[in-house]
């Protein structure tokens, strides 16, 4: 699922432009950096959760997850090394990473095996179960973060708008081609698909909407300095 999103859609405030992209005004940057970091790092602890509740974790890091089986690293290195790789496929697409782009790379795994290293193991569904839960909540939170900060899309969502672009193809059928091949192979792998796979699918997409309108940053007037650019009109839903 994707939602689109822009300052404007969110608050009903202009925002200056250039680019075409949005971006919010200068005397917003310090509470823009503050979301970035808290929504990416909080983006990793969800993921963490997930994992241990072990009901099935959402497409991207189920793919992490098989990488991770089959090779011995933590699921967070893993998401490093996918998530730079993945990056360098935008070189030929042409695509502009912004500050929020680099930092997913980094901040979401390190965070997550931060997290991994820190939760109890959970083994009875009593405890499984509101992991679960937590998980998807506090990943839309997070969601909902790092996206209004308006800093730039991950690299991920980057490869599939790329791919839009260049193909002329729907971001729908890119987004579905490229979650359909990292889930059929994370599980091939060796990675978790389960009820929380298809709860994450379910609840992810009006979770985000909900904390996306929560944490949209007030805009300034149109012609401001423009202090970022990078995030494009349309934000996707996964960092």
């Amino acid at each position: 699922m994707r939602i689109q999103y822009t300052p404007q859609s969110v608050t009903g405030q202009s925002t200056s432009t250039t680019g075409g992209y949005h971006v919010p005004g200068r005397g917003r940057l310090s509470r823009r950096l503050v979301q970035l970091y808290a929504g990416l790092a909080l983006y990793g602890a969800s993921s963490a959760l997930l994992v241990e509740a072990g009901l099935g974790l959402e497409p991207w890091n189920v793919l992490h997850q098989g990488l991770a089986e089959l090779t011995g690293l933590k699921i967070g290195a893993v998401s490093i090394v996918v998530g730079a790789a993945v990056l360098l496929l935008w070189i030929p697409l042409r695509q502009r990473p912004g500050l929020g782009t680099v930092s997913n790379v980094f901040v979401v795994g390190l965070a997550m095996d931060g997290a991994l290293a820190l939760l109890p193991e959970a083994h009875s569904l009593a405890v499984r179960v509101p992991l679960l839960v937590a998980g998807v909540v506090l990943n839309g939170a997070a969601t909902g973060l790092y996206i209004a900060a308006a800093f730039g899309p991950g690299p991920r969502d980057g490869l599939m708008t790329g791919l839009h672009r260049r193909t002329g193809r729907s971001i729908r059928l890119m987004r579905t081609a490229l979650e359909v091949t990292v889930v059929v192979t994370g599980f091939l792998l060796g990675g978790t698909i389960g009820v929380g796979t298809l709860l994450y699918a379910v609840a992810i997409g009006p979770l985000a909407q909900f904390f996306l309108r929560t944490f949209a940053v007030p805009t300034a007037s149109r012609g401001s300095a423009v202090v970022a650019t990078g995030s494009p009109r349309g934000a996707i839903l996964r960092p």
